[in-house]
């Protein structure tokens, strides 16, 4: 991939552009941009002017461009809008462009970001706190009070371990259904 700076023409293939060149597209409103990161995400920082549309949502059909408008693509550091890219091209969009590091290069380049207020803190967070927690619980029973409160940490580990193989979290799919995940729209996919 190449690196696009704010004096060059893009040609018809994904680039990724610095956020200065993202500011300027954004100042003269020749930009769609997209966050595909989750709506959990989304909601706790974003940049002013993005529409959130997940990576696993994110299709040719939920893009409403305009002929003189870029479509520009971001995430946290760039690795999930490189494969939105990817799902987008193959889907026959053409001039598809990346902001390099996703949303850290904004925030490093001095850029605010929006963030609304009372949103919850993002699924994955929400796993390794209760996964610690738990596995800590487990610990302290185990030594202070019974052998069998081992057995909560080894389940937890191996919750973990599964997880990490099969792509399927079963603490991740039960914080979701909690009313404020809900509300912010956050899944476990």
């Amino acid at each position: 991939m190449n690196q696009l700076t704010s004096e060059q023409t893009p040609p018809d293939t994904s680039y990724l552009i610095d956020a200065p060149t993202l500011k300027t597209w954004l100042e003269d409103r020749a930009v769609v941009l997209v966050d595909v990161r989750e709506p959990g995400e989304y909601a706790n920082e974003h940049i002013p002017g993005a529409q959130s549309i997940p990576l696993a949502r994110l299709d040719r059909s939920a893009l409403n461009l305009e002929s003189n408008q870029r479509l520009v693509l971001y995430c946290q550091s760039g690795k999930r809008s490189a494969q939105g890219a990817q799902k987008l091209a193959a889907a026959g969009v053409t001039d598809i462009h990346e902001l390099g590091q996703g949303i850290l290069a904004w925030k490093n380049a001095g850029y605010g970001v929006i963030k609304e207020a009372g949103a919850p803190i993002s699924l994955f967070r929400q796993v390794q706190i209760a996964a610690g927690v738990l596995i800590t619980l487990g610990l302290v029973v185990g030594l202070a009070v019974t052998p069998w409160g081992f057995a909560l940490t080894g389940f937890v580990g191996l919750g973990l371990t599964f997880a990490g193989i099969t792509g399927t979290c079963g603490m991740g799919m039960l914080l979701a259904k909690l009313p404020y995940n809900r509300r912010a729209n956050q899944r476990w996919s």
